[in-house]
């Protein structure tokens, strides 16, 4: 396939059957990593750029501006890059090094806050950041991919549509929540088809999306101190909230069994769906979204050095390659932490989503 610019290389045909991940569950990977920016987040980077080019907010000579750790500004300095629009992104101490400077050689410009907002969190402290460089220069939009819609219709139409297309029916569908555009579109999609599938959420333990207590969280990616506007949690069918240590063992033994080096937001999806196995009825078939690679994780989440550091007290043996750590208080999987459902059947939705599905579509 020959195409005409960076921008249009997304790959929406790859999966990976992580074939014996446990008994009685067929589960299938979605592997974004391939894409032109490295990452599911480039569907979203030209969802919300052309939204605004759309509606004249964003022409030539003018500049973007976003908060983000890292695979979104990756898209969006790649896209403005070709384009030829300036970009800013908004980030945080948590960025990873290799992330900063791929956003850099692309031509964007780093502003780095390094105030923790209320929640313990930095995102919050972004987004005044951003507000505050708007104001200062009425050239710069804020593309604004924690309320802008367009970003949740890009994985409506596409992440979604084609990985039912390329699977069909699905008893569950596990997405990571960050900024909930890729979940988001997953929940239109099911919704707008009619689809049986449960929709699962996968939020990092610190994070307050899902109104659980904020904490403090190494890894950026999943997780938020502040909730996010698209969020819709009727369209969700149930949450499991992961500890990062178990993410970070999910990660190591998807190298160790499946040569699979995935992003930390793939670990956390994992170690969710690993449990969240006593809640589903099996034999069930289901997938993931991996949205991204390890590359930016090799010193930290990859990293047994680091690990020991970070998550001193948490961790007895550090969480080599291969073999399984052991968990201080805890065994490998731990119990999900989740929210009430309205129905424990797979498929089921909670008793007032039709009339919002309604109100939304």
């Amino acid at each position: 396939m020959i195409y005409d610019d960076i921008t249009q290389v997304v790959l929406d045909d790859v999966f990976l059957r992580l074939d014996g991940f446990a008994d009685g569950l067929d589960l299938v990977m979605k592997i974004e990593a391939f894409n032109g920016a490295g990452s599911v987040k480039v569907k979203s980077a030209l969802g919300l750029v052309e939204d605004c080019e759309r509606r004249g907010m964003l022409r030539q000579g003018m500049g973007i501006v976003e908060s983000s750790s890292g695979n979104l500004g990756i898209a969006l300095a790649m896209i403005c890059r070709q384009r030829g629009y300036r970009f800013i992104c908004v980030a945080d101490p948590n960025m990873a090094p290799n992330n900063r400077a791929l956003i850099q050689v692309l031509g964007g410009q780093i502003d780095m806050v390094t105030t923790r907002d209320r929640n313990g969190g930095y995102l919050a402290t972004r987004i005044e950041r951003v507000r505050e460089l708007v104001e200062q220069d009425r050239s710069l939009v804020w593309v604004n991919q924690y309320a802008n819609r367009a970003a949740a219709e890009a994985h409506n139409r596409r992440t979604a549509a084609s990985l039912f297309a390329a699977l069909g029916d699905l008893d569950y569908l596990f997405v990571g929540a960050g900024t909930t555009g890729t979940i988001m579109g997953c929940a239109y999609h099911i919704r707008e088809q009619g689809l049986a599938t449960w929709l699962i959420a996968v939020d990092p333990e610190g994070s307050v999306t899902f109104g659980h207590p904020p904490g403090r969280r190494r890894l950026p990616g999943l997780g938020t101190s502040r909730r996010p506007e698209l969020l819709c949690e009727s369209l969700i069918d149930d949450v499991v909230i992961v500890p990062e240590i178990d993410s970070i063992v999910a990660c190591r033994e998807a190298v160790r069994r499946w040569g699979y080096f995935g992003g930390a937001s793939t670990g956390t999806v994992l170690a969710g769906i690993r449990a969240y196995l006593p809640k589903m009825r099996l034999p069930a078939r289901a997938a993931m979204i991996s949205p991204d690679m390890g590359g930016a994780y090799l010193d930290t989440v990859y990293s047994d050095a680091w690990v020991a550091s970070a998550y001193a007290g948490t961790v007895e043996t550090p969480p080599h390659y291969g073999r399984m750590p052991l968990l201080a208080g805890a065994g490998y999987p731990r119990p999900p932490m989740t929210r009430p459902a309205s129905d424990t059947t797979p498929g089921a939705l909670p008793g007032s989503l039709s009339a919002h599905a309604d109100h939304q579509h």
